[in-house]
């Protein structure tokens, strides 16, 4: 749908549009206040169940995994275990209260998009569906909740903990230097002191400035067709941002006001960091004109600031987060380089959980074919099946698939990451404005570019796809190239293999903790079984023999399974332990 032309025909559009627009906002409004106390009861019944019936177990394992991890000294670990209390506490009040305030926000907000969505261009039957659209998907995503919360309380919990008490070479260790507690505590205290009442009132006095210049821009691209208001089906849903307007800079100013606090209890870490007071103090009086200048940023105000800004750190190498404004890559000043740009290089339509989606796709396609060549076998898909720990699968095979996204867009020579439809590529330019993109691209980015400074070829990608799925089983890594010779490597090249990894296997670890995760990979599981139930005849277990354990027996085989392993692992460091750590796990840092 084109644009109107002319001021006199926009206007007339807008006419239109406005009662249409209020009739979905009613309409949606009645759905959620209908749904909202049933999808508020299922999802603080839920947690709620979730959190306590966690929390013995909670306790016990963050304590002892706090003891057993040796990167953190003997006084942390004191500290550590005197505050774990008001945490766990802290934990079950915090946790109780968002999902309350989260199931009744979610019961009301998502009927009402839904709604809106319901009658986007292309979409068949609107009538129907803008009073059918939310309600009972919005039931059954309350109970999908639920779930996910679920799976991070427990396996994304235990992931956690498990990476907490591993001690690799190259990982730092923690202790705190008692002289410099007593100077830190005071200067967090006089930041607190100082910054909330003044980045308060700057906020207070920037929000009016934020109020009006949102309601200009949001109406100017409403008649212009411009911004959000470019698509048709994003017009209904623009349209009640510019309603809502007024409560997001009220959240904005309460948002500023939390994190006043914790920007000037972060000048105690700069004391302490610094080993100065003096360091501390200068932050407490910098800290205002960093908030002052990174608002200012974000409202596309003019430079600069009108408090002092003194040197808080001896030796300042690199940017961090409190080390000056950031670019204005979205700023008005550069909207024409902007609009250039994104003509070049459009933005993608494309949401976390449709990469997870699309990584779950991979892994079944290369699930099949791995096990098809043996690398995978039945033990492995019915493990997880039957709640034991399978890392071949867990990790191994998202990591594979991983992986092969990195070769496949090195092979290309692309900038980003080309996607496995071989067409779309995810690059820093265009890749959606999500957080998930920031923990994981870069990382992912700098990943391929050191694949394609090595230039393998094909036999060591070969070797480094087995490495990667096998996941540090040296045993089973050297029986699957008992029919075929092993490509002969050099030392050096060897180690740059098992950096790689190492490194995209603990990059696997950090997006297998994700909500979602877990319920992908369950499905993933049936869907493996049932392909290798099928193409090979049955030899596997029925789908009906395979019955998951309950969560109690699965808490408490998993602690003490790992106690086990880890009061072992002392007695076999000479043995298959330490071959493991030679054959996968080199300490060596490609830059």
């Amino acid at each position: 749908m084109e644009p109107p032309k002319g001021f006199r025909a926009s206007v007339l559009r807008f006419c239109i549009f406005l009662p249409y627009f209020i009739g979905l906002l009613f309409l949606g409004f009645i759905k959620g206040i209908v749904l909202c106390p049933l999808v508020c009861l299922v999802v603080t019944i839920g947690n709620s169940a979730v959190i306590l019936s966690l929390l013995p177990v909670h306790f016990v394992w963050t304590f002892y995994s706090i003891v057993r991890a040796k990167q953190i000294g003997q006084i942390l670990k004191f500290f550590l275990c005197l505050c774990l209390p008001a945490a766990i506490i802290l934990w079950l009040v915090l946790g109780i209260l968002a999902s309350v305030l989260g199931g009744a926000l979610y019961g009301l907000l998502s009927p009402i998009f839904a709604t809106f969505d319901a009658v986007g261009e292309g979409k068949p039957y609107p009538f129907f569906h803008c009073f059918y659209d939310g309600t009972w998907s919005t039931v059954k995503r309350s109970f999908t909740v639920v779930r996910d919360f679920k799976d991070v309380c427990f396996h994304s919990y235990f992931s956690l903990m498990d990476e907490l008490r591993i001690c690799c070479p190259d990982q730092k260790h923690y202790e705190i230097r008692l002289l410099q507690l007593p100077g830190a505590l005071v200067v967090s205290a006089l930041g607190i002191l100082v910054d909330l009442p003044l980045i308060t009132f700057v906020a207070i006095c920037k929000s009016p400035y934020m109020l009006f210049k949102g309601w200009h821009r949001l109406f100017h691209d409403l008649i212009g067709r411009e911004g959000p208001f470019l698509e048709t089906m994003c017009v209904p849903i623009a349209g009640l941002v510019i309603l809502l307007w007024p409560l997001a800079v009220v959240g904005a100013v309460l948002g500023s006001v939390v994190s006043s606090i914790f920007l000037g209890a972060y000048a105690g870490v700069v004391s302490y960091q610094e080993s100065s007071f003096y360091y501390g103090l200068c932050f407490v009086v910098a800290s205002v004109s960093i908030y002052d200048e990174y608002s200012t940023d974000i409202l596309d105000m003019p430079e600069g600031s009108c408090f002092p800004r003194p040197k808080y750190r001896e030796k300042e190498t690199e940017s961090t987060a409190f080390s000056g404004p950031i670019p204005r890559l979205g700023s008005v000043k550069n909207t024409g380089s902007t609009k250039e740009g994104s003509v070049k290089v459009p933005m993608i339509d494309i949401k976390p959980l449709d990469l997870l989606d699309s990584l779950f796709v991979e892994c079944r396609k290369f699930g099949e074919v791995l096990a098809s060549k043996g690398l995978i076998n039945s033990q492995d898909i019915e493990g997880p099946r039957s709640g034991k720990c399978n890392q071949v699968i867990s990790i191994g095979l998202p990591a594979y698939a991983l992986l092969h996204e990195v070769l496949r867009s090195v092979k290309a020579n692309t900038t980003g990451l080309l996607l496995s439809d071989g067409v779309t590529e995810l690059t820093t330019k265009n890749r959606p404005k999500d957080v998930f993109f920031d923990w994981f691209l870069h990382p992912f980015l700098i990943l391929k570019e050191q694949v394609k400074a090595t230039n393998l070829s094909e036999e060591e990608e070969e070797y480094l796809g087995r490495l990667v799925l096998l996941y540090g089983d040296s045993e089973r890594f050297k029986n699957s190239y008992a029919e075929s010779a092993s490509p002969t490597l050099t030392e050096r090249k060897r180690a740059e293999l098992d950096a790689f990894a190492r490194r995209i296997q603990g990059l696997t670890k950090t997006v297998s903790r994700y909500p979602t995760f877990r319920r992908h990979f369950v499905d993933l599981v049936k869907k493996l079984l049932e392909d290798l139930d099928h193409n090979h005849g049955g030899s596997v277990k029925e789908e009906g023999s395979i019955t998951e354990a309950p969560a109690p027996v699965k808490i408490f085989s998993r602690m003490f399974s790992k106690s086990q392993r880890s009061f072992r692992r002392k007695g076999s460091i000479n043995g298959s332990d330490q071959e493991t750590r030679k054959g996968v796990s080199r300490s060596v840092h490609i830059v």
